[in-house]
């Protein structure tokens, strides 16, 4: 066995724990959107439709 000083220091628990947090989020936001469980939220849901014309609003310019 090697004397404790030969040895490098041990990371700390809690760059493990954080680190194991971060993990556990990237793999559960990749999982959400893969299958599309989060459904249509996003910045592109207040975008306007693809022809730039709403659809249901009509104006009467006189």
């Amino acid at each position: 066995m090697r004397p404790t000083e030969d040895r490098p220091p041990s990371t700390p628990r809690w760059v493990k724990v954080v680190g194991i947090i971060v993990i556990v989020l990237v793999i559960l936001f990749v999982i959400i959107k893969l299958t599309g469980v989060g459904g249509d939220h996003g910045p592109g849901r207040h975008m306007p439709t693809s022809s730039g014309i709403d659809q249901g609003v009509k104006q009467s310019w006189s």
